[in-house]
């Protein structure tokens, strides 16, 4: 299949050298050249048009809604009538429908298919996707999707598949910020690290972070698959999908005010894992595995 990649970040890269190995002839486009060059056996593209007219089916992954509006009113340009757009970004719930709206007046389709498992999951194929859309749209663009992941969930209609991964995102992001307060309470009290985390396991306080990832605080400054900036935008998308609704989000608005509060402090384009710097800048207490 014609397949296009727009945004060669840490997703789109591994996306984009997997559809090569898949077969696929591939065509991508990125502002950084070096990117590019790195996507062996793919097209490089000069413009986003040019690459929407030599595709069926174009993915992107970007990093806010604004810049997918901007690329999407570029590729509307150069794509051929019937030509499907599938969004991996995180996005607005809204702003998806409005841009499927948009598209469908110039016979385009679009698909979105928002992800969790990083850029670990997009080398090694274990992504899962969160789908919405026509049920026509969806059934092209899965067997391009599907080998890329380990799991792939048609949830509806435009929209739902943002909506359930900013449940995802609410549930993660609350559940390790939680451990990390809960842990900086125990030590702050004089209970190790290591000893509070064995209690929580064996009680009922376990969860994903304390049982898969806790044991990797020592390790600061790795390379940003997932900046906590971009972990604040999706923490407001959250909120404002609450509001929408016409329901509060406490625990999503907490998490939101933590984010926010981490970016202030310099660590925006940090990643996920350095949460726990956050927390001992904003509790006051050093966490550390090994003492």
């Amino acid at each position: 299949m014609k397949v296009g990649v727009i945004g060669l970040g840490n997703i789109g890269g591994f996306v984009a050298q997997n559809l090569v190995a898949d077969g696929h002839d591939v065509s991508v486009f990125d502002l950084d050249a070096g990117r590019v060059a790195a996507v062996g056996g793919a097209t490089a593209c000069s413009t986003v048009a040019d690459l929407a007219a030599s595709v069926d089916i174009t993915i992107l992954s970007l990093p806010t809604p604004a810049v997918v509006g901007a690329v999407a009113d570029e590729w509307v340009g150069g794509a051929p009538a019937g030509a499907v757009l599938v969004d991996l970004s995180t996005n607005d719930p809204d702003v998806v429908r409005e841009l499927g709206e948009r598209l469908a007046e110039s016979d385009h389709r679009l698909v979105e298919a928002p992800l969790t498992g990083g850029a670990v999951g997009a080398e090694k194929r274990s992504l899962v996707f969160m789908v919405g859309g026509d049920d026509d749209a969806v059934a092209r663009v899965l067997p391009v999707l599907e080998p890329l992941g380990r799991a792939t969930f048609h949830v509806g209609g435009l929209g739902l598949g943002n909506t359930i991964k900013l449940v995802n995102s609410l549930i993660a992001f609350t559940t390790a910020w939680v451990s990390l307060e809960g842990l900086s309470i125990a030590k702050k009290a004089g209970i190790d690290v290591q000893a509070a985390v064995e209690v929580l396991r064996t009680a009922t306080g376990g969860n994903y972070f304390l049982n898969q990832q806790v044991e990797g605080i020592d390790t600061r400054g790795r390379p940003t698959q997932f900046a906590l900036e971009l972990a604040a935008k999706d923490a407001g998308l959250i909120v404002g999908q609450g509001e929408r609704l016409g329901m509060p989000t406490p625990a999503g608005s907490a998490v939101h005010q933590v984010l926010d509060q981490a970016v202030a402090d310099g660590l925006g384009a940090a990643d996920w894992s350095d949460l726990v710097s956050a927390a001992e800048q904003q509790l006051g207490v050093e966490l550390r595995w090994n003492v």
